[in-house]
């Protein structure tokens, strides 16, 4: 270093990309600042696994960046305890290194864009902003896919993608002759099929010294420490995991990529990439994902079928992209929105995981050994039981954002509060994901050994789920009955006799009153 720095460059914990065009150059009058807030650990109740994985990712892309000749400040939670938000961080380090630049990418939480914009700096000292280079689709480029007074439908911005990009294309048209194999990917695991679930591949990293420091400050967790995590913390381990993916899992992922088990020792991760969090804190990005499992494809299309890629494909290229419109070009109103007016308590086991109900449990304790959850565990799990239990969409968001590795609310608030609890209304999802015990036995070996009867809907054996699902139908039936895909199911509820329809109101009004019994 020959002097003093002239410019200050914030780098979030989301924004671990090596790519950026930040670092395509070094400059010794230019500093980074990566750095520990007690803000981040607070703001909801974090999975102790999660506050690891981005600290220690934190941690090996300032080294990183170091070992490349660039400068930069890495701050733990002991060095930055005395500032209580970021915008005191940022002001107290542009003063007492003389920055007369500061400059910060664009953060993909609504909050920390809210705190970067309204940050008053020292007079003479500029502020600039970046993209964060990473998103397939441009922030500035939003308004031309998301019109505000329209809902809007994943499928047909998923198309724009694929012809946009390019991918699965061929003369203009989808390869295969169809945009979507989804009704192909809905297969339910057989014991013979469970045996063959590949080991899933798993990282040592010591966070031992991170734990350490989060007990000494006092930060509230939830979820199972583990000294050594398992989930990749750099660059270099997230793509050792995107080829465990495409050689292991990709061949079969579009199959079973709705299924649920509880039996095998890979039960847990499935044919699942388990890359979320590694493009989340953009270790790596949307663009090599693809690629390379689209290499994978076209190398060993004997093994890999185009349901198989195009399912992946879509989750990365759709979905992911496009609840990141949904949040941009909705927020901050989408975080206040409640449809069905919501306002019970999340029942108390979704923090210790003990309930009769099995899927519950087996979904909220692996969520909270591993801070880890496939999509159809939280959808049709845990999150069609709080739809259907009517539990306030604040408390459900919060859980969501604090317990998955890959939680940021950018991703997490879409996800929840439109897809999985229709708390907006239908901007997201054409109608309510709402399910009766029937999906939970038709996806999975949950119902086999569980306390309750997936069958019934009466008694003090009834699968919960079955009673709430209709008190939930018949409760908001005003709201739900003109809608085409949910009408339907009303005529089912008129054609039962006037007794079974009392005792199936009698239950689920019992299983309201006592959520944390069930």
């Amino acid at each position: 270093m020959t002097g003093p720095a002239h410019t200050l460059r914030l780098i979030l914990g989301d924004q671990l990309n090596a790519s950026h065009s930040w670092f395509e150059r070094k400059d010794d009058g230019v500093l980074y600042l990566i750095a520990e807030l007690h803000q981040e650990t607070g703001y909801v109740k974090h999975h102790v696994q999660k506050v690891g994985a981005f600290f220690a990712a934190m941690k090996g892309f300032a080294e990183a960046l170091a070992s490349a000749g660039h400068r930069v400040l890495h701050l733990t939670l002991d060095d930055t305890a005395e500032f209580a938000s970021l915008p005191q961080l940022i002001d107290g380090y542009v003063r007492s290194h003389q920055i007369q630049v500061f400059e910060y990418q664009r953060p993909d939480e609504y909050r920390l864009l809210q705190q970067l914009e309204q940050l008053e700096l020292p007079q003479g000292v500029t502020k600039r902003q970046w993209d964060t280079e990473h998103f397939l689709v441009d922030y500035d480029e939003l308004p031309l896919y998301f019109v505000i007074d329209k809902n809007q439908r994943m499928e047909t911005f998923y198309r724009k993608m694929r012809q946009r990009f390019d991918i699965l294309m061929a003369g203009g048209k989808p390869i295969g002759g169809q945009w979507n194999y989804d009704a192909d990917n809905r297969a339910k695991l057989k014991s013979a099929d469970i045996a063959e679930i590949p080991a899933p591949l798993l990282f040592a990293n010591d966070v031992r010294d991170i734990n350490v420091r989060l007990e000494r400050h006092q930060v509230a967790t939830i979820g199972e420490r583990a000294g050594s995590l398992l989930w990749p913390v750099n660059r270099q381990q997230s793509l050792q995991l995107l080829e465990h993916f495409c050689r292991h899992c990709l061949p079969r992922f579009g199959l079973f990529q709705d299924a649920m088990t509880e039996h095998g020792k890979q039960q847990w991760s499935l044919y699942h990439s388990r890359l979320s969090f590694a493009l989340n804190s953009k270790m790596i990005s949307p663009k090599q994902v693809i690629e390379r499992a689209l290499d994978y494809f076209q190398q060993y299309p004997e093994q890999i079928s185009l349901a198989q890629i195009e399912g992946f494909v879509r989750q990365i290229i759709g979905w992911r992209e496009f609840v990141r419109g949904i949040y941009w070009r909705r927020m901050p109103q989408y975080g206040q929105l409640n449809y069905f007016d919501a306002n019970n308590e999340l029942p108390d086991f979704f923090w210790h995981g003990r309930t009769n109900m099995n899927c519950m449990a087996k979904a909220i304790g692996q969520s909270l050994k591993y801070a880890y959850a496939h999509h159809i565990q939280r959808l049709m799990i845990t999150g069609n039981f709080c739809l259907l239990a009517g539990i306030d969409p604040d408390q459900v968001d919060a859980w969501y954002l604090g317990i998955y590795i890959d939680a940021i609310e950018w991703v997490e608030m879409p996800n929840t509060r439109g897809m999985s609890q229709f708390a907006d209304g239908g901007v997201l999802a054409s109608k309510p994901y709402a399910a009766s015990a029937n999906y939970v036995h038709k996806m999975s070996d949950y119902c086999t050994s569980c306390h309750y009867d997936h069958k019934a809907k009466t008694g003090d054996r009834s699968c919960p789920l079955n009673s709430l699902y209709w008190h939930f139908l018949l409760r908001h039936r005003d709201r739900l009955s003109n809608n085409p895909r949910v009408g339907m199911i009303y005529r089912n509820w008129d054609r039962q006799g006037a007794e079974q329809q009392a005792a199936i109101s009698e239950r689920a009004a019992y299983c309201l009153a006592n959520l944390n019994d069930l």
